[in-house]
């Protein structure tokens, strides 16, 4: 077989390489596309978040631990004090509180207000949070009042908590 000159090559290339480009780059284009629509998420608005107390108020009415779980953060850290003591939870640890006071009582009311939504990035905002918690233990009535400064995460397009730093009061 013949040796093609370096002239002969650059033509043959430039056609291959050109023709290859035509029917390779609408293809190219079209799944880098999908790829980006696909992984991009929506920035976080203040609607998205005051869904979240939407979603919170029902799972918590509802005392679907389940529900909950999927509006807290797994990397969440929530800081209570109140009544002279403080902590600091994990999701897990937040978790398994619920539902311990959740049977210890009964007659389960929650309500929340979310004010002063302020959005950080795309990914995340801060806002004021005020949940009043009322039930019955051992015949009496109680009410537990959080406030809080909360930050909250976009994550698959949805709002979930990521930081609480609350004061909690107690009323008989």
């Amino acid at each position: 077989m013949k040796k093609l000159t370096h002239t002969a090559k650059k033509m043959l290339s430039r056609g291959f390489l050109a023709s290859t480009l035509k029917v390779a780059t609408p293809v190219l284009l079209v799944g880098t596309a999908i790829t980006y629509m696909s992984s991009a998420q929506a920035a976080i608005n203040k609607n998205q978040v005051n869904q979240y107390a939407q979603n919170m108020r029902q799972a918590a009415n509802s005392q679907n631990i389940g529900r909950i779980a999927e509006l807290v953060s797994d990397d969440a850290i929530i800081s209570l004090s109140g009544n002279g003591k403080k902590t600091s939870l994990n999701k897990n640890g937040y978790l398994k509180l619920l539902q311990r006071n959740w049977n210890k009582t009964s007659n389960y009311k929650y309500t929340i207000q979310i004010s002063n939504i302020v959005i950080i990035d795309d990914e995340k905002a801060s806002a004021k949070v005020t949940t009043k918690e009322s039930y019955l233990k051992n015949g009496k009535s109680f009410e537990l009042i959080t406030k809080s400064d909360a930050k909250f995460s976009l994550n698959n397009n949805k709002v979930v908590l990521l930081r609480s730093v609350a004061q909690v009061t107690t009323k008989q």
